[in-house]
């Protein structure tokens, strides 16, 4: 895996991702119609900035109780706690929700979760499943939801560090994230270098056509033209 220098995540976290995905489908065409979420998901908080980080890979399920045994699960957890501190970091954990028609049954995140996955190198979550405390989640700890539920019932984890889907975004282990309150993206980190002067391109494009539309007396030939 190429690291990420501190320069390119400067970048990425100076733009959004709606920004970010048309720079990477500008610079790789191929992606289009890949590599993000396609459904809503919920923002406690959409002020946040964009949060850039490694996948950590989860899935869970809530719905029914679990067979490992008080002891057994207690171990489980203890190494999963291993896989998210360990690099690369800074993460983002991507938590599929496996319970089905149940999804959300339960919430793993809330204030002890987003507490100690902070203090460990996390700085948000992006699930299908639900999330719940959000007044008292862990300060700037982002959280991108399939929805918020007021228990965690028989939340439990099942794997981790294996690939995930959210919301059509099909992830691995140590994928580079863009997030925010839009959604997610996957960024291949042998397209950054590229994206960053297609961005000069993509905003003089946008400025010449929105100008256009907002001068006085605009018209569809004057937008057509400057389209053009």
């Amino acid at each position: 895996m190429t690291a990420l220098t501190p320069a390119q995540a400067e970048f990425l976290r100076s733009i959004d991702t709606p920004t970010v995905c048309n720079l990477i489908e500008m610079v790789a065409p191929e992606r289009r119609g890949f590599g993000y979420t396609v459904k809503h998901l919920h923002c406690p908080f959409p002020n946040l900035p964009p949060m850039v980080g490694f996948a950590k890979t989860v899935t869970i399920r809530s719905k029914d109780s679990f067979g490992l045994g008080d002891g057994g699960y207690m171990q489980k957890r203890l190494d999963y706690l291993d896989y998210i501190a360990q690099a690369p970091n800074p993460s983002i954990v991507l938590i599929e929700d496996l319970d089905g028609e149940h999804i959300g049954y339960g919430a793993f995140w809330g204030e002890v979760q987003t507490n100690v996955h902070k203090a460990l190198g996390c700085l948000g979550t992006i699930t299908n499943g639900s999330v719940r405390d959000i007044p008292q989640v862990a300060e700037g700890f982002q959280m991108l939801a399939g929805s918020i539920s007021p228990s965690h019932a028989y939340v439990h984890v099942e794997e981790y560090g294996v690939p995930v889907n959210i919301h059509g975004m099909a992830a691995e282990s140590g994928d580079l994230i863009h997030a925010d309150q839009h959604g997610a993206v996957i960024v291949p980190l042998d397209l950054i270098d590229r994206m960053k002067p297609a961005l000069d391109v993509i905003l003089a494009k946008e400025a010449k056509i929105i100008a256009t539309a907002k001068a006085p007396g605009a018209s569809v030939e004057s937008i057509k033209a400057a389209m053009k």
